[in-house]
């Protein structure tokens, strides 16, 4: 006999799979997981996707969910006792719509780097990067989706001008779920056409980018806003019944941050390092953000999301391991060798067209410390980008109480050895290990919540204990392959990286 009790949906809709989690709303509590895998295709700068598959793979995803739950220890539940969903998307991805409101071509992701020449255009045209940080709270490059919008009017003409609508990723299966165009201040501010500043679309960065503002959905005051329930075909397409409320949602990392329990309702100014097939570091704060080397996003509830977005995390280390046919944890300190692992072009630095550097090697160089130079390459990228976070969110970063703010370690990488100590010892910092795998899913569960009781979602999260985990205490930071690779990045320099 199902156990009467009420439930929410998160749903992380990622670039390489969608996770689902039924979460026991009182509690927090994981009753059911689900997954299914997406379709990422290109070569050279092109990455893209069929934003068909999201939704055949969100679907997917959320029935295994409930079914798991159904079968798991807490018991079966019923489809009436779910109550909200909400979805967490990859950011930035540019999805065109044409008049049946069906893709008129696969998805531009955010990791797609050919807009790269756009994004500078555009930066000169509003007249350079001030213009944009003082409106946008950022600068365009590649991953922005006003740079691919503007790729997409040069190079496919006929797609732009056939476009009736443009939705990011999360904003596509929001309106399949609800029937309504929304969208959330988290996601909105990755564009480079929300103005952080105003709290809207800027109308001269629509004119300047020849994009219809009647094209874009509406933006809901936060991503727990309920903004309807399940359509028809939703509710029989989940199994769930039609009452279930729809948050407006959010972007990917709005999401961590509101399951690491970030925001207004709870921790403010603490640094998060999340390292997945990109790698960031991000904090939430009452200060908005404006420095060129930072995405200024706002957050999901109101506060804003500073976050500096390396393109080359965990994914383009474990290409390391497989040219040197090494397990990912056979890694050693890479001593003279500096590897900068930019395989896929880079974003901080803003090294679009950069390629993978290898330095230092020897007749003796032992392959695992080429592998642990590649480790160190990402983190140093990644850690760099953590002063001026810091001094983003109005803090002194040589304040000893600063410098010694724990850093929360995130997504697949936090789980491996190696990521792990790589970080602590070119951190110099304490680090806390969440215990919660699926942070994303669980910022959504929490939005959700939120929108079908209408509580703070990062309170929620905060209740819920999502963000807590194994503190692992501070050692003292590797001077010498931190000089060593800043080093080689300041003499490599555009000559050599592109």
């Amino acid at each position: 006999m199902p156990v009467s009790r009420s439930v929410v949906i998160g749903v992380d809709s990622s670039t390489q799979s969608t996770k689902a989690v039924a979460v026991d709303t009182a509690t927090g509590r994981v009753l059911g997981t689900g997954r299914a895998p997406h379709t990422v295709t290109g070569t050279g700068g092109a990455r893209e996707s069929d934003p068909e598959e999201w939704w055949t793979a969100l679907v997917t995803a959320v029935r295994a969910a409930l079914h798991d739950a159904g079968t798991g220890p807490g018991g079966a539940i019923a489809p009436e006792d779910v109550v909200g969903i909400a979805v967490a998307g990859q950011q930035h991805g540019l999805v065109a719509l044409g008049a049946d409101h069906r893709p008129l071509r696969p998805a531009l992701l955010w990791n797609d780097t050919r807009s790269a020449p756009q994004a500078a255009a555009l930066t000169d045209r509003l007249g350079g990067p001030k213009a944009w940080l003082d409106r946008t709270g950022s600068v365009p490059v590649a991953s922005m989706t006003a740079a691919k919008w503007q790729w997409l009017r040069e190079h496919e003409p006929h797609h732009a001008e056939a476009t009736a609508a443009v939705r990011l990723p999360h904003d596509l299966l929001t309106e399949r779920l609800s029937g309504e165009a929304a969208t959330d201040p988290g996601d909105a501010s990755g564009t480079c056409w929300y103005a952080t500043a105003d709290g809207a679309y800027d109308p001269e960065v629509l004119a300047l980018l020849g994009l219809d503002p009647a094209h874009l959905p509406t933006v809901a005051p936060t991503g727990a806003t309920r903004v309807g329930g399940l359509t028809a075909a939703a509710a029989e397409a989940l199994g769930l019944p039609r009452t279930v409320a729809v948050a407006a949602g959010t972007g990917d990392n709005m999401a961590a941050a509101v399951g690491l329990g970030l925001g207004a309702g709870g921790l403010l100014d603490h640094p998060v390092v999340s390292l997945g097939t990109s790698g960031t570091v991000f904090a939430a704060t009452r200060t908005r953000p404006a420095d060129p080397a930072l995405a200024g996003f706002a957050a999901a509830d109101g506060t804003y999301l500073p976050l500096g977005c390396t393109l080359n995390c965990t994914l383009a280390v474990d290409r390391f391991a497989g040219l040197l046919g090494l397990d990912r944890e056979d890694a050693l300190p890479g001593g003279e060798t500096v590897v900068l692992p930019y395989l896929d072009g880079e974003r901080t630095p803003d090294l679009p067209a950069a390629s993978g550097l290898v330095t230092g090697l020897r007749h003796t160089t032992d392959p695992r410390a080429l592998l642990g130079a590649a480790y160190e390459g990402a983190a140093f990228t990644l850690l760099r980008a953590l002063d001026g976070l810091l001094t983003a969110c109005g803090l002194d970063p040589a304040d000893p109480a600063v410098r010694d703010r724990p850093l929360r370690l995130i997504g697949g990488g936090a789980r491996g050895r190696t990521w792990t100590e790589t970080v602590r010892r070119l951190s110099g910092r304490p680090l806390v290990l969440p215990a919660a795998t699926e942070l994303v899913a669980l910022g959504a569960a929490a939005l959700a919540a939120a929108a079908a009781t209408g509580q703070n979602p990062v309170t929620l999260a905060t209740a819920w204990g999502t963000g807590t985990g194994q503190t692992l205490p501070a050692v003292a930071r590797d001077e010498e392959t931190w000089g060593r690779v800043e080093g080689v990045l300041a003499a490599a320099g555009q000559g050599l990286l592109g």
